[in-house]
C-alpha cells in the first residue's frame, strides 16, 4: 500500500476542509459550518456545506459527499494518488517510499522529467530564432497563431545533427540520459549518439501530471521516410498507455465537455481552437486496449472521428473490434466519419464550429457500425447466406463479455437481422435488395406507388402522388466501397454537387418549370440530403401561393419564403457556391422561356442517364460478387467507363442560350 492510514490521516489533520474547497468555491461561515454555491451544479441558493471539525464537505443539491481527497478527485478529475500527491504538495507533507528501491527509480524519473522539460524549452526557443522561420511559415500555413503554439508549447528541431546535445550538455545533462529520454539516438553500434529530430516542428506529449514524456515530430521535407517521428519507448513513455493533450482533455471533460478522440496532433489543436477542448489523439498507433480504457476513464462514450475514406473507415472497424469484448454497462463508443478526403483540421478551417457540429452531430453507435459492415455490399437472397448472415451476427454478440452488455447486443442485432429479413409484401418471397431496414440503408423497403428497376430496386412512378408524401431520399445505395464513396452517395457528408445545384437553381430561378413538371421534380432522384430540403421548400411554397401567370411574382415568393428561414437560406448559398461557371445560360432568371425548357430537358436527362448507371453499377458488382468471372467483369469495367464519360456532361448545355441573346459563337 503505497500510501498508510497513518499517512492519509497526517494529510486531512494538516489540510482544513474549508482551506482545501475554499480554492475553488467561495465560502462564507455560517455558525461552526462554512456555505456556499455547489460546485457541482448550477444553483442560486447556497446548499453546499463544509464542516472542518468533522473533516467533511456535503453538498444537498447534488447528494455528494466526502473528504479533501474525495473534492480534489470530483472537482480535477483525477484518480485517488494524484489527488493525494496535489494535497500532499499543497500541505508540505513529503510522500512516503516504499521501497529504497522505488525512492531511487522515483528520483531517477523526476531527472528524466528534467532533462524532457528542457528539451522542450531548446525547442520552443528554437522555433522563435532565425533559425525557425521556414517551421514557423509551416504553422502559419496550418492557421496554428502564435498564441495557439504557446498554449501547446509548439517548437523546432534544427537539421544541425548535434544542437539539442550540445546545448543539453552546456546544462550539465549527461548523454546517457538524453539517450534514455529517447532525445538521442545511440547504442553499441553508433560511437557517437546523436539528435533523433532534426528539421521537424516539435509537439510535446505530456502525460496526465502535465509533465513532457515524449516528442512527436513532423518534417518539413516532403522526402523524408517518415513524416511524423515519436519519440521511442522509455521509462517516462508508453505510446500506447497515452494519448495527446490527455490531461487538459481529462479536465474538459469533467467541466461537461465531449470527449473526441482524432488521429494526429494538427487534428487535436484544431478541434481545441474550435471550440472542443476535450479532443485527444493516439500517438502514432492505431487505438489500443489501454488508450481505450483512459478515455473510458473520462467519458462514456467518447466519439471517435475519423477520415472518411476507406482507410478511415477500417480504422472506425478496428476500433469497434477492439472495444466490443470490452464493453461494460453505460461504456461505449460513437463514431463520426468526416467527409471524404478531409480531416479535422481541414474542415475547421473551411467550415469552422457549424461544419464540426454537423460531423460529431451526425456520430452512429457501436452496435450501428458493427450492422453496418456485416451487410455492407451484401447479397442475402437465398437462405444459405441469410443463414450465414444470422451465424456472424450471434458470433458478434457472444463477443461482449459483460454478460448485461452482451444480452442487449444479442437482442439489438437480432432484431436489425428480422427487420431486414421481413419480406415487404408478405409470403412473395425474398427478392434481391427488397428487405426491410432501418439502420442498414443499402436494403430499402418498397413503398407504395414505387415500380421495381433493375435489380430490384424501386422508384417513384411517374404521377404517383410522389408530392404528397415525404420525398424519398434516394431510391437505390451503394453495394461497393467503391459506390459508396462516389460524392452522390455519401449524401450528407459530400459536398452538393454540381448538377443537383443546377436543378434547384433552374427551379427557383424559373418556379414555373413546376406548372407541367411537379411530378416529374418531385421524383427525381437526389442524393444530397440539403438538396431534398430544398426541394421540398420550393414545391412547398408553389403549392401554398397556387401557379400564376405572373412567373416573376412566383420567383419573388418563393425566394421570399426561403429567406426568411435561416437554415434553407443557408442551403441556399451553398447551392449557388456549387455552380462554379455562369455559362449555364437557361439557370439565369433572365433566360428566355425557350432556354430555360430546352436546358431543363438536358439537365433533367443527363441526371437520369446518371442515376441509371449507378445503378447499372451496383447490379455489375453484385453479379461479380456472386460469379467472378470475365463477363461480369467487363460489365462492370464498361459501366465505369460510361459514369466517367458521363460525369459533368451538363457542360454541353453550357451554350444554350441564343434565344436569350447569347452570341452563337462565344461565352
Amino acid at each position: 500500500m503505497r500510501f498508510t492510514p497513518q499517512f492519509l490521516d497526517e494529510l486531512r489533520a494538516r489540510l482544513p476542509v474549508s482551506e482545501v474547497v475554499g480554492r475553488r468555491v467561495k465560502l462564507k461561515k455560517a455558525g461552526r459550518e462554512w456555505k456556499g454555491l455547489s460546485p457541482f451544479q448550477q444553483e442560486k441558493s447556497p446548499s453546499f456545506t463544509v464542516n472542518d471539525e468533522k473533516g467533511f464537505y456535503h453538498d444537498f443539491s447534488s447528494g455528494r459527499h466526502g473528504d479533501i481527497i474525495r473534492f480534489v478527485m470530483e472537482t480535477d478529475g483525477v484518480p485517488f494518488v494524484e489527488a493525494v500527491e496535489r494535497l500532499a504538495s499543497m500541505a508540505g507533507l513529503a510522500l512516503p517510499a516504499v521501497t529504497p528501491d522505488a525512492a531511487r527509480h522515483e528520483q531517477r524519473r523526476k531527472t528524466l522529467y528534467d532533462v524532457m522539460d528542457l528539451a522542450a524549452k531548446f525547442f520552443a526557443e528554437t522555433l522563435a530564432s532565425k533559425a525557425g522561420a521556414r517551421a514557423r511559415g509551416y504553422l502559419s500555413d496550418r492557421s496554428l497563431s502564435p498564441q495557439t503554439q504557446l498554449q501547446f508549447q509548439i517548437g523546432y528541431a534544427s537539421n544541425e545533427r548535434f544542437a539539442l546535445k550540445e546545448h543539453l550538455g552546456k546544462l550539465g545533462i549527461p548523454v546517457e540520459d538524453m539517450v534514455e529520454t529517447g532525445l538521442l539516438i545511440g547504442g553499441e553500434d553508433i560511437p557517437v549518439p546523436y539528435d533523433r529530430f532534426r528539421d521537424r516542428v516539435m509537439f510535446p506529449i505530456f502525460d496526465l501530471r502535465n509533465r513532457v514524456i515524449a516528442f512527436g515530430g513532423r518534417a518539413l521535407e516532403k522526402d523524408v521516410a517518415a513524416k511524423y517521428l515519436n519519440s521511442p519507448e522509455t521509462p517516462l513513455f508508453h505510446k500506447g498507455h497515452n494519448l495527446y493533450n490527455q490531461a487538459p482533455a481529462r479536465k474538459a471533460t469533467h467541466d461537461g465537455a465531449p470527449l473526441i478522440v482524432v488521429e494526429g496532433y494538427v487534428d487535436v489543436i484544431a478541434m481545441v481552437t474550435s471550440g472542443f477542448a476535450a479532443a485527444v489523439a493516439p500517438l502514432g498507433t492505431a487505438l489500443t486496449e489501454d488508450q481505450l480504457a483512459l478515455l473510458w476513464k473520462m467519458a462514456d462514450e467518447p466519439i471517435l472521428c475519423f477520415d472518411g475514406d476507406k482507410a478511415g473507415q477500417r480504422a472506425a472497424y478496428r476500433a469497434a473490434d477492439l472495444a466490443l469484448p470490452l464493453l461494460k454497462p453505460g461504456k461505449s463508443l460513437r463514431f463520426a466519419l468526416l467527409p471524404e478526403g478531409q480531416d479535422p483540421d481541414d474542415l475547421a478551417r473551411t467550415g469552422g464550429r457549424a461544419a464540426l457540429d454537423e460531423v460529431l452531430g451526425a456520430a452512429r453507435g457501436l452496435a450501428d457500425i458493427i450492422w453496418s459492415r456485416e451487410i455492407e455490399g451484401g447479397n442475402f437472397s437465398t437462405p444459405e447466406r441469410r443463414a450465414a448472415l444470422e451465424a456472424r451476427i450471434n458470433e458478434l454478440g457472444n463477443v461482449v463479455k459483460d454478460e448485461t452488455v452482451r444480452r442487449y447486443y444479442r437482442q439489438d442485432l437480432n432484431e436489425r437481422l428480422k427487420r431486414m429479413l421481413m419480406p415487404e409484401q408478405g409470403a412473395q418471397g425474398y427478392q434481391r435488395g427488397q428487405y426491410r431496414s432501418e439502420s442498414a440503408p443499402r436494403f430499402q423497403p418498397r413503398r407504395p406507388g414505387q415500380t421495381p428497376s433493375r435489380g430490384g430496386h424501386f422508384r417513384d412512378r411517374p404521377g404517383s402522388g410522389a408530392m404528397a408524401r415525404a420525398l424519398p431520399t434516394g431510391p437505390y445505395q451503394a453495394a461497393s466501397g467503391q459506390l459508396a464513396a462516389s460524392p452522390i452517395m455519401r449524401g450528407q457528408r459530400s459536398a452538393l454537387s454540381r448538377r443537383e445545384a443546377l436543378i434547384l437553381q433552374m427551379l427557383i430561378n424559373h418556379p414555373w418549370l413546376l406548372h407541367e413538371h411537379l411530378e416529374e421534380v418531385a421524383a427525381l432522384e437526389l442524393a444530397h440530403p440539403e438538396a431534398h430540403k430544398l426541394r421540398a421548400a420550393i414545391i412547398g411554397a408553389f403549392s401554398h401561393y397556387g401557379p400564376t401567370d405572373d412567373h416573376a411574382a412566383e420567383t419573388s415568393r418563393i425566394r421570399a419564403a426561403i429567406d426568411g428561414k435561416p437554415d434553407l437560406s443557408d442551403i441556399l448559398q451553398r447551392v449557388e457556391r456549387s455552380i462554379t461557371t455562369h455559362a449555364v445560360w437557361g439557370a439565369r432568371p433572365e433566360a428566355a422561356t425557350g432556354d430555360v425548357l430546352s436546358t431543363w430537358h438536358q439537365l433533367v436527362a443527363l441526371h437520369r442517364q446518371w442515376h441509371s448507371l449507378l445503378r447499372e453499377l451496383k447490379d455489375a458488382e453484385l453479379a461479380m460478387g456472386e460469379t467472378n468471372n470475365d463477363a461480369n467483369l467487363g460489365w462492370m469495367q464498361d459501366v465505369k467507363a460510361r459514369l466517367s464519360q458521363a460525369d459533368g456532361l451538363e457542360a454541353l448545355i453550357e451554350g444554350f442560350g441564343e434565344q436569350s441573346g447569347r452570341a452563337s459563337g462565344g461565352v
